[in-house]
Parts: C-alpha cells; structure tokens; sequence
C-alpha cells in the first residue's frame, strides 16, 4: 500500500504519481492498468486522471505487479493462427475459445501473444510492454472471434485512438438467456469490480465506477433464449457480460455472471466451454491509408460451442412451429 502522506505529491495525477513512484516504468502501461482496474485509491477504482489527495490509501490487485515485473521469459508457442488479414501494419485474426490474449501471473505459455512471438517475433507493437506485445484490444479467453493486432507502435496509437473515439466499430453476437421484451436498447451502467476480485465486474453504486456503454440488438427469438447483436462504445472488463446479466439475460453458459441458475431443463443437456460470445464484425480506418476496412465474420468460422447451440435452437423453433 502507498499513502499519500506528502505534500509535493498531492493534485498529481495518478498514472504520473505511480510513473514517478515506480521510476521505471512506460506511463502507457501504468495508465493501462489503473484503467483495467488493478488501481485502487481509498478502495475505489479511479481514472488515470484522478488528481491525488493528502492521505490517499493506493492498493493493488494481486497480479499488478506481476504484469510490471514479469518473473518468466516469453517463450514462442507454435500455435497455427487462423488470420483474416495482414499487410506491413496490423493482422485482423480470429481467436479461437480458450486461449488467453496475454500472459498472466498464472498462464505464460498458451496465450495469443505467445503464438504472435513465434509468428512475428520482430514486428509487433511494444506500446503494452512485453506482457501485450501487438494487442490493441483483449477478448476473454472463452469469447472467440476477431482481434486487431499492431505490427508497430505508430499503428497501435493510431488504432487505440480509433476505439476511443468511437470511429472503429466492433460488434458481437451472444446467445443470451430468457427473451427480451425490448428488441433494441442501449445498457448505460458503470462498472466496478466485484469485491476487488481478480476478474468479475458489477454495476457500480450511483456515481462511481468507469463508463460502460453497449447497444444491444435482439436478431433472432427461441423458446427460452435469444441471439442479441452488441456493439460496444466502450471496452471494460467483461462489459458485455456483466451488463447482459444486470437486465436478467446472462449469456448462454456464463457461469460467472449467473447463467447455470437460470439454464432451463431443455438447455440441460447443451455443454458448452462457458460464455457463447463471439466477436464477429470490426470496421476501422487504416492507420496508414485511412482506407475503411470492414471485416464480418460468417457463421461458419464461429466457435463449435456456439454454432452447436445455435443449430440446436433453430431446429427446436422449426419443430415446434
């Protein structure tokens, strides 16, 4: 824990508190972290811009220092990638599930970058530090679809700055539970961890929490569930399944937001690996040419998990019909 007991150290911010604290590190990484809530100040999740005050208590989740101080080499894993599109600048991939997009304190051998080290070891951004060598966005490990991934620093700036504007456009599909009485609708509720646990999120208590905005739309209704387009206008943790869970439609086997509690007897005998979410649509401007790329997943490059249960609802609804 650091306290905040100096005078020449308050109204700092806080990435620039922590960047002058730890001496070492790039304030890109600190800045990333202290907004993917491994920050805390007074037990809150705070900004990067929050401006610190005189006695502020500033703790850390377990593995921040893990990501700051990496205790193993990366080593390349021969993973064959399924890649859409590549040229000099970027790659848009298709992650499959299970597979994480970087080490962590627990997993440093199977992730995306592990793979992306043994496919282009010399041409990946360092924006991230070497834990997020080329990734610009993260999907869970069990959400399958598409990724950006930054050959250089100059188009990861250009990219990043592209989803924090909102001009790139990144869609997904999710099988959600139970159907929705609203057909389209937009889920404005700030996030916060959940009891400072290392990965659950909930809705934040009235005026704390950072900005979590989706759009939803329901494209197809079943008996029991439905297949809902999300578009998001920001990117937390989990965001799209915490905030499906908040309205009562947890996504299809997210047994970490309360999808087993509410599985009903027809869905019983559906295994999947976790959350049917898929990242199917991404839309940007080339950092290089401005040219407007689009990139749409078809079903059939969808995970099996997803596609099976899919299959599964479409059927049932032709035969009750």
């Amino acid at each position: 824990m650091i306290v905040i007991d100096n005078e020449n150290n308050i109204k700092k911010r806080l990435d620039v508190f922590l960047v002058e604290y730890f001496e070492k590190y790039q304030r890109s990484k600190i800045s990333s972290l202290i907004e993917e809530g491994y920050v805390f100040v007074n037990e809150k999740i705070q900004k990067p811009s929050y401006k610190t005050k005189l006695n502020d208590k500033i703790t850390f989740k377990e593995d921040f220092e893990a990501f700051l101080n990496p205790s193993d080499e990366l080593i390349p894993l021969d993973f064959k990638l399924d890649i859409i599109y590549e040229d000099d600048d970027l790659i848009v991939l298709n992650k499959p599930k299970d597979i994480l997009c970087h080490p962590t304190k627990h997993e440093r051998q199977k992730t995306l970058v592990n793979a992306l080290l043994a496919y282009c070891p010399d041409t990946l951004s360092s924006i991230g530090g070497l834990e997020r060598q080329g990734i610009v966005h993260r999907l869970d490990k069990n959400t399958s679809g598409l990724m950006l991934i930054a050959k250089n620093d100059s188009t990861h700036v250009n990219l990043s700055k592209q989803i924090g504007e909102k001009t790139a456009i990144r869609r997904y599909l999710a099988i959600a539970l139970g159907e929705f009485k609203e057909k389209k609708g937009i889920i404005d509720k700030p996030l916060v961890h959940y009891l400072k646990d290392n990965v659950k999120m909930m809705i934040a208590p009235c005026g704390e929490g950072l900005e979590a905005i989706t759009h939803f739309e329901v494209k197809e209704e079943f008996k029991g569930a439905s297949l809902v387009e999300l578009e998001l206008k920001t990117g937390r943790t989990h965001q799209i399944r915490a905030h499906l869970s908040s309205i009562n439609h947890p996504i299809f086997g997210d047994s970490l937001y309360g999808a087993g509690g509410l599985m009903r007897n027809e869905f019983y005998n559906l295994k999947t690996q976790e959350q049917l979410l898929q990242s199917y649509f991404l839309s940007f401007n080339h950092p290089k040419t401005n040219e407007r790329m689009e990139f749409c997943l078809k079903e059939e490059a969808f995970s099996k998990d997803f596609i099976k249960v899919l299959n599964f609802l479409r059927s049932k609804n032709a035969t009750d019909n």
